[in-house]
């Protein structure tokens, strides 16, 4: 068997189970499995406030710094069409208890529902309402502020304040245009800081800050397009010089779905360099969950007359003999033994890389039953050395029949019925093929099960919250004062001439506008400024730790000293390492440490005739640009700030021709 290649660009085609075929991914091969994405971008906005109520933003607390524990439990009510929804339902069965963890000094009663909305922060309705122009959105007449459920317990109240603010716009990456549907303003939700077990703990620090969230039709057709588009929006959010950075102040969330599969949500994507990778293994898990769907149909007539069969193993039955039960059974736990009708190949059907179908049952068990891993062993192990449990003697227990497949686990008490059901349940829907899901996001390129996919009836009107009109006037002032779109900030950059490998890092800084105030005011070329920033600036910040008391408009100060003291600019880059991590330090006692000297050409060129004959004496090459390139060397130091080193490399070439 060829070993197994986690990589993304390449497929992966089941020739028989156990064995894997790879090739190079194409747009052909995602056009023939129907690849289709789209994206939920969320964006916090720097304001001093949070949304509903006064308490500030962006103030974050360590886990162990908090004033009260709030303890809630999901109960789901009735519709009024007198339905339950599923996700409610799903959470239900968790039995989770939620802890909220409170400080005084960023949370208040409105989080608990204990206390009306305050007015929706005007800061963060224009800033939402400047990049919803930016997306050529069509903006709403009257701002109405809506509550959208959020059952898996990330918000207290069980529901998130929003409102939709534009409509029907579009972006312009280089080769398409892709379509969104909305922008929206809406608050955020807690951090989660663990979730072991029955017990989920949260931070309520981030809770109702400022965010927005631009959503996009699924006009995505393949991975590397979805990156770009998500890294477009990124950079529109950040042109605006009016939306936080960092970790966690912006996170996607990633919709892919393949021809004939579902639609899946990949939450909360913290990086854009994930995304290709997770959006091409979610398209092909569906594509092999379709292929399981057919070798299920293929092997059982009545699907809906299928169903599981299990007995409970005990310390009596000669099956304790086996590790894993037997540590299970010390440990209190039940062991259930369950029998699987003619799914013979299934549970070790490829899904993702490292990942068989089999893991799609056990993360259900942690998420739903809260069985903690390892909570389960099957008989299609495909490292079967690393298990004890006999499956032959398992298959006798529960009579099982040629072509079925036996899965054992284990777990508390009262924790094995919603076990037992969620093992029939999660066959159940591979019948039908990919179950609507929202799933968690790994580095490696995998997910796994997170929660059911919210009904789309999950939105109803805040009858706390009165509209808020938008006049024409208001939209045109505005417009006025949106930044440069990005695509046209591309166009410029390649204009100016300024190199291809800056470019991502000029737009995810928002470096445009500076580089374009150092430019237009001090006379210094855009590609020069350009070069500078996106090279030194760069490779100096990733060198450094963040400088809290560092900030870019130090640079722009920097380049008006040098043209007001009408210093060469080549002395910028011994500069800024020392402002960076002195930026109080005067800029005359910065040159001082770098040693820089006021000379004249001349003066520079003076030790040039005693330098050659040194040169001379230690070296035997006949080059002259030999020669040239180490007296460069000699006085580079003292060129610098002095003079363009062109110049003075042409100079050296002259005088050392005139000598000979």
């Amino acid at each position: 068997m060829e070993k197994f290649n986690p990589a993304r660009n390449y497929t992966r085609t089941m020739k028989a189970i156990g064995y894997v075929e790879f090739k190079k991914a194409t747009r052909a091969d995602y056009r023939r499995i129907g690849f289709k994405s789209g994206l939920e971008v969320h964006q916090q906005l720097n304001t001093q406030g949070k949304l509903f109520c006064r308490c500030p933003a962006g103030v974050y607390h360590s886990n162990d710094e908090f004033d009260a524990e709030v303890i809630r439990h999901m109960r789901p009510t009735l519709s009024e069409l007198g339905v339950y929804d599923g996700t409610a339902l799903m959470e239900f069965k968790t039995r989770k208890e939620i802890i909220y963890r409170i400080n005084n000094q960023t949370a208040c009663t409105y989080e608990v529902d204990d206390t009306p909305p305050f007015p929706i922060d005007r800061e963060a309705l224009e800033i939402a309402l400047k990049l919803s122009l930016l997306c050529k959105l069509n903006i709403v007449g009257e701002v109405h502020i809506t509550r959208k459920q959020y059952l898996d317990g990330s918000i207290p109240t069980g529901f998130q304040r929003t409102a939709i603010l534009g409509v029907e716009g579009e972006l312009e990456l280089k080769n398409k245009k892709v379509r969104v549907i909305q922008l929206s303003i809406e608050e955020d939700s807690c951090r989660e800081i663990s979730d072991v077990g029955h017990t989920r703990i949260y931070k309520t620090d981030r809770l109702g800050m400022p965010l927005i969230e631009t959503v996009t039709y699924p006009d995505m057709e393949t991975p590397d397009e979805l990156a770009e588009a998500a890294e477009y929006i990124r950079f529109l959010n950040r042109s605006s010089g009016l939306v936080r950075t960092g970790m966690g102040a912006a996170r996607e969330d990633v919709n892919v779905s393949c021809e004939g599969g579902s639609r899946v949500e990949i939450k909360g994507v913290a990086h854009n360099k994930w995304i290709p990778e997770l959006s091409h293994n979610e398209a092909f898990r569906q594509y092999a969950l379709l292929n399981i769907r057919s070798l299920l149909k293929k092997s059982i007539a009545d699907t809906d007359a299928w169903a599981i069969k299990w007995k409970e193993i005990g310390f009596a039955d000669t099956l304790v003999q086996s590790e894993e039960i037997r540590e299970a059974l010390d440990r209190g736990y039940r062991v259930i033994a369950i029998n699987l009708p003619k799914c013979r190949g299934i549970l070790s059907h490829f899904t993702q890389p490292g990942k068989i179908f089999a893991d799609e049952i056990s993360d259900r068990l942690k998420v739903i039953a809260c069985i903690e891993k390892p909570n389960m062993v099957h008989s299609e192990e495909t490292n079967p050395k690393s298990i004890t449990t006999d499956f032959k003697a398992i298959a006798r227990f529960v009579e099982a029949a040629d072509g079925d497949a036996q899965i054992v686990l284990w777990g508390p008490d009262d924790d094995i019925p919603t076990a037992i059901e969620t093992v029939e349940e999660r066959f159940v829907l591979a019948f039908e093929g990919v179950p609507n899901e929202t799933r968690k996001s790994f580095e490696d390129g995998t997910t796994i099960f997170e929660r059911v996919l919210p009904g789309r009836d999950r939105m109803y009107p805040d009858t706390d919250s009165p509209p808020i009109p938008l006049s024409n006037d208001y939209i045109e002032s505005l417009r006025k004062d949106i930044p440069v779109e990005v695509a046209e900030r591309f166009r410029q950059m390649t204009a100016w001439e300024i190199p291809d490998d800056t470019h991502k890092y000029l737009l995810s800084r928002n470096l445009l506008p500076l580089l374009e105030d150092i430019a237009d005011d001090f006379g210094y070329s855009h590609k020069l400024i350009g070069c500078f920033l996106g090279h030194n600036l760069k490779n100096l910040e990733g060198k450094r730790e963040p400088n809290k008391r560092f900030s870019y408009k130090k640079i722009y100060a920097m380049f008006g000293f040098l043209a007001e003291k009408k210093i060469h600019h080549s002395i910028a880059k011994l500069m800024l390492p020392v402002i960076y991590d002195n930026p109080e330090m005067e800029f005359g006692s910065v040159l001082t440490s770098v040693g820089f000297r006021k000379k004249s050409i001349d003066e520079l060129l003076a030790p040039i005739g005693f330098l050659n004959e040194k040169f001379r004496e230690i070296r035997h090459s006949k080059r002259e640009s030999a020669a040239i390139d180490w007296l460069m060397g000699q006085v580079h130091k003292q060129a610098l700030g002095n003079t363009d080193l062109s110049v003075l490399h042409g100079k050296i070439s002259e005088k050392i021709s005139k000598d000979e």
